[in-house]
C-alpha cells in the first residue's frame, strides 16, 4: 500500500531527516585512521538516545537477515556495501566506509547513507566510484517530479552507472518510507523510462544507488547481514529520503552545510 503524505507529515519527516543527516555528518568527521567501527556505533547510539529517537535497525529482522539486527547504524568497509554489521575493526588509511542510518522521530522515519574515504584515498578509482553514486543520486532526485514514472527515477540511476562503466545489482534498491523504514514501492537502481508508478505529490522515497566497481553480484558474510561484492571489488552507496511535491523533489536528509 502506498501512502501519500500531507505537507504537515512531510515537515515531520524533514525533522527526522535533518537529525539523520547530522548523525551521519558527525560519524563522517570521526571516521579517521585508527578509529574503531564500534566507537562509531556507540556515538550513533548516544546521539539517538539523547534525541529521544528510535533506531529502525535495532531488532530489524527481514527474511534475508540472520536474526534481529542489534546495532543502530550499518557500517560497511571496502567491498562491503549494504547492512554492514559493526564489528571490532580499526579503520585504516584509504578504507572506503559506507554509513547507513534510519531512525524514527515522533512516529516518522528517514533514511540516508554516505560513503566516505578514510584519510587519503588508496586509488583515484575509489574517489570516482563514490562520486558516481552521488551523481546517480542527484540524477534520481532530479527525475522525482510529479507526472514522471518510477521507471524514470530508476532509469536515471542506471544511466549514470552505464556511463561510468559500473554494473548494477537489482536485488536491493530504494523504497518508500514514512511511518516505517520500508514501505511500497520498491525503487530499482536501473529501469525503463516511462514505465511504472506515476509519481504524485506526497510520495516519499528513499533513493539509494549503490555500485560495486566490477560486478553486479553479491555475497553475504557469515554474520548473515553484511553484503559484499562477489569479486571483492570496492563499493559505494549514497542515499537520501526525498519527498515529491508540486514544486519538485524535496530532499529531507540534506547534508549539513
Amino acid at each position: 500500500m502506498i501512502e501519500l503524505k500531507s505537507w504537515a507529515e512531510i515537515d515531520r519527516m524533514r525533522v527526522t531527516g535533518e537529525f539523520v543527516a547530522q548523525v551521519l555528518h558527525e560519524l563522517a568527521e570521526r571516521a579517521e585512521p585508527g578509529v574503531n567501527l564500534l566507537d562509531l556505533e556507540q556515538h550513533a547510539r548516544k546521539m539517538i538516545r539523547e534525541r529521544g529517537a528510535e533506531s529502525c535497525y535495532w531488532d530489524y529482522a527481514p527474511s534475508f537477515g540472520k536474526g534481529p539486527f542489534r546495532n543502530v547504524v550499518c557500517l560497511s568497509v571496502n567491498d562491503a556495501v549494504l547492512h554492514g554489521l559493526p564489528f571490532d575493526y580499526t579503520l585504516r588509511d584509504g578504507d572506503v566506509l559506507t554509513m547507513d542510518l534510519a531512525v524514527v522521530v515522533d512516529g516518522w522515519a528517514a533514511d540516508s547513507a554516505r560513503t566516505v574515504i578514510v584519510g587519503t584515498a588508496a586509488a583515484e578509482e575509489d574517489v570516482r566510484l563514490v562520486r558516481a553514486t552521488e551523481e546517480a543520486l542527484d540524477a534520481a532526485i532530479a527525475a522525482a517530479v510529479p507526472g514522471n514514472r518510477l521507471g524514470d527515477v530508476s532509469a536515471a540511476i542506471g544511466a549514470v552507472a552505464r556511463d561510468r562503466g559500473y554494473p548494477v545489482n537489482t536485488e536491493f534498491g530504494g523504497h518508500g518510507i514514512g511511518r516505517t523504514m520500508h514501505e511500497d514501492p520498491h525503487v530499482s537502481n536501473t529501469g525503463r523510462a516511462g514505465r511504472g508508478l506515476t509519481l504524485k505529490p506526497g510520495l516519499t522515497l528513499a533513493l539509494e544507488p549503490w555500485f560495486a566497481r566490477t560486478t553486479d553480484r553479491i555475497v553475504f558474510d557469515p554474520d548473515g547481514w553484511t553484503i559484499r561484492s562477489a569479486d571483492g571489488s570496492r563499493t559505494a552507496h549514497s542515499e537520501h529520503t526525498v519527498a515529491i511535491t508540486e514544486d519538485g523533489p524535496l530532499v529531507l536528509t540534506p547534508h549539513p552545510g
